[in-house]
This record gives C-alpha cells, structure tokens and sequence, in this order.
C-alpha cells in the first residue's frame, strides 16, 4: 500500500493565514524524536577544534493602517511612505529577507560549507503573502525545501505575533507557538516542519518569574522543541552565579510555584553588540581562538553563538553580505569548511554531541535570572503564596529586583508604563479564551475564530510598545476594538 502525503493547509482562511484548526497534523509533524541532520551532515567532531552558529532574526509588525484602516504589514507601509523615516529601507529590507535564497546555493556551488539559521515572525510571514511578494517567499522556499540544501539551513521556531513571553497572557504562549506552526507548514510544508527543532523567542526574552517560565519551557516541549537560544546574561548557575561556560550547551531548569520542574537544552547567545557581530561576522573570528573543552567523558568543540536583526541598520544591509561570503570562503581553503573552525546548525551541533555520547545530564545546568535569590527567600515551603510572598520581601529590600524577564537590553521594562496596552491585551485575551470555554466556536479552522485569534495575537506583538507612546500605542488600541467586534 503506498502511503499518500497528508493534505496541505490552505495558504490563507479569508485572507488570514491559518493559525489554529490542525493540531493534531502538527503535532505528528514534530514530535519525532529521528536526528535531522546527523545523517545529512559532513561534519565530525574530530575534526574540529571551535564552531559558531549565526541566526538572522526577522520580523515586520502588522498595523491597521492600510486603506480603509486595514491591516497590512509595516513593510508594506514602507513602500506606500517612501519619505517618512527611513521607509526608503523597504526594497533593501525586502532583498534581506530573500537573499540567503541566492548566497547558500552560490556558496555551495562555490564548494563552501556554509550554515545560517532563520528567524522569521508569523506576520512578517502572513505580510509577504499578503504583498504576494512569491519572490521573496520562492526563494526561502527553494533552500527550506530542496533536498540539496537542507545541510545547510535550519529554520528555529518563534512566537507567531512577536509577543514577548513574560508580558504575554500565560494562556496564549502555546498559542503563538501553534500559530507560528501552522503558518509555516502552509508555507513550507509539513516535511520543513518537521525539521524545526530549535526556538528563538523575539527580543531573545526569557521569563524569570517561576510560572510563566514553567509554561513557556513546557509549551516548547509540548510543540516538540528540543533547544532553546537565550541571552547570557538572561540566566546563571543554580548558585546564583554568571555563566562560566557560554561555549557550551546547558541544560536549562525551571520550577514552578507547585514545585513541578520541566528542563530543556539552551544554547547560549554571547553579549555583545548583535548586528555588528554578525553583521562582520566576529562569530567565527572568536571561534578561531577557541580549542575543544571538557563534556561528558570527552573533549568537544565549543560553540559561539549569536542572533540579530538580519535586515536593521547599515552593517546588515551592506556590510554583511560580503563578510558572509568572505568567511566560508576562507574555511574553503583551510580544510573545505570542515576542519578547524567550521560552521554548524543549532540542532546539527547538538545531534552531533548527542551521537559521540554526550548525555542532557552531563551539560551544565542553568535557571533563569534571580531564581537563586528568590528559591532561597521561599526556602523549603513552595506554595503559589510562598512565592508570591518571597517576590514582593526581596523587591522590599531591593528595587532593582522584578520578575518581568530579562532580554537582549536590560534598560527596557516590556511592561512599566505601558497600562494602555496592557490592559487591553490581558482584557481581550480573557474575553477570547472565555467566548472558547464557551464554545463559541465549533470549527478552529472558520474564518470567525480565526479572526478573534488573529487579533488577540497581533495585539501582543511587542511594537506597540517598543516604539513608545503614540501612534504604535494607538494602533494598540485600534486592534483591542476590533478585537472586541470579533468576538461578537
């Protein structure tokens, strides 16, 4: 009997792309627990002495301002206001989000070796499908679905709406996971999908209170995520110290307030100035003077990791390109881009460890920020109250201390000030999840839940309030209301 592929999401539900409706098909998709890359890879171990891996993180809000106040993404609000601002970034903007659709078939044309991985948010996804920009999407296509290139590119997972997990509704994190998976197995395909093993959360923002980080690392878990990235300063030992081995995986813990615990391997992106470091490629010029370390009963190469923008600013625009290029060549000539300093992929390297026996339990363990600080306050009682109790003692004693999370930039609060959009994200994900304990809905795939979902996620993209008070918090506010129409 000849099995038959399962059938293919539509790519839009009334010009929404779809968010929710196919679980079960995406859980089949992506809870095998086979290697993707381990028999693919031409790398070993053996050898190579250090290795880097860059991800170039993208992402365009969606903003109700298109005619008649519809929504469109802002990239599209680029091309129709070329003179505001820095519009006149679009096109080049728009070449970035394609062009590792014409560097990794050259380079590996050319003999190099080259591995990049990708960030895509779900609207800047659903916006180059609603500027029918098939360019752009044709181009990610052929290195995400094309046997010959999948070595080289691994694509990591992410919140659909760019929400930031700590001030996101606990209830929608598994739901802008899901969502991310069904826009891009539309996309892509369930096979791509089934080779997303790794997530990048958008501003690298890692919760620290105990029980949105239980939820957030189980959700991972739960959507059939292996490896998480997250920022250095964003965690530390369970001594409460900084991390002395960047290089190397970690096994990250996290407890709630029941006590339940849930762990998950991070890798570890670097501090530093992101677009530069990756922008001139400084990622394989410090792996250049590294040497394989101590793991598990052997010695394995360490890893350098980092993630930026790929589109933002004049060092990715216009620098990138050609240091990209420049360093896979350079690896060519000194043992073809596998001896020495190499390239990985998130999952190839780990799959790779894996392979020579290294075992989750052999890596170092890692919690997220201040965890130490707030375990020792409870001590051995852990009950929500306990908890709730030690967090406001210690943020007593020091004012410095909070339970927001912790991103890429530590002088940014995601939530202090921000009570106009807070407010209106906690009320429309409430009044959501009610009309679903409702049953409102009988079919997760209609257009009606669709558009109650979409405008729940949207809401919680993190623009509206990165970009300060104003019209980003006026477009807020525009969503909350039809958000509110939406669910009738």
């Amino acid at each position: 009997m000849v099995a038959t592929a399962p059938p293919a999401m539509p790519s839009l539900i009334d010009g929404m792309p779809p968010l929710a409706g196919w679980e079960n098909r995406v859980q089949a998709a992506v809870q095998g627990d086979r290697p993707i890359f381990l028999e693919r890879t031409n790398l070993r171990l053996t050898d190579i002495s250090a290795g880097f891996a860059i991800a170039l993180h993208m992402h365009q809000p969606t903003i109700p301002v298109g005619p008649d106040g519809q929504l469109i993404n802002n990239l599209q609000h680029m091309f129709d206001h070329p003179y505001d601002g820095d519009n006149h970034n679009a096109g080049p903007f728009a070449y970035c989000y394609a062009r590792m659709g014409d560097f990794i078939p050259e380079l590996v044309e050319q003999g190099c070796n080259p591995r990049v991985m990708l960030d895509y948010s779900g609207t800047l996804l659903w916006g180059l499908q609603q500027m029918q920009r098939h360019d752009v999407l044709d181009k990610l296509r052929r290195i995400t679905c094309e046997a010959q290139y999948q070595p080289y590119v691994e694509w990591l997972g992410t919140f659909w709406g760019h929400a930031v997990v700590p001030s996101t509704p606990i209830p929608d994190i598994e739901l802008h996971i899901r969502a991310w998976q069904h826009n891009f197995a539309a996309l892509f395909g369930w096979e791509a999908l089934s080779r997303v093993r790794g997530f990048s959360p958008p501003e690298m923002h890692l919760p620290n209170h105990p029980d949105t980080l239980y939820t957030f690392v189980k959700a991972l878990k739960d959507c059939g995520y292996q490896w998480l990235l997250v920022q250095e300063h964003t965690i530390e030992t369970l001594a409460g110290q900084g991390i002395q081995q960047p290089h190397l995986p970690h096994r990250l813990v996290a407890q709630n307030s029941q006590g339940e615990t849930v762990d998950m391997t991070v890798l570890i992106k670097t501090q530093g100035s992101d677009t530069k470091l990756v922008g001139q490629m400084q990622p394989f010029a410090e792996a250049k003077t590294l040497q394989p370390t101590s793991l598990g009963n052997g010695q394995v190469p360490p890893l350098v990791t980092q993630i930026s923008d790929g589109e933002n600013g004049g060092v990715m625009m216009n620098e990138f390109p050609s240091m990209f290029k420049r360093c896979w060549h350079e690896m060519r000539q000194h043992g073809s881009g596998r001896v020495g300093t190499v390239g990985f992929l998130g999952t190839e390297y780990l799959e790779l460890l894996a392979a020579a026996g290294v075992t989750s339990e052999q890596l170092p363990t890692c919690q997220a920020i201040g965890q130490q600080r707030l375990w020792q306050q409870v001590g051995d009682h852990v009950t929500p109250d306990s908890v709730q109790t030690a967090i406001a003692e210690i943020q007593q004693r020091d004012g410095n201390f909070h339970m927001e999370g912790s991103s890429w930039t530590s002088d940014r609060s995601w939530v202090e000030g921000y009570g106009n959009v807070m407010q209106p994200m906690q009320q429309l994900s409430a009044r959501f999840h009610q009309a679903v304990a409702e049953e409102r809905w009988s079919d997760r795939r209609s257009a009606d839940y669709h558009r109650a979902l979409l405008h729940t996620l949207l809401l919680e993209t993190s623009c509206f309030r990165y970009w300060g008070q104003g019209a980003w918090t006026a477009y807020a506010q525009t969503l909350y209301r039809r958000g509110l129409a939406a669910l009738g």
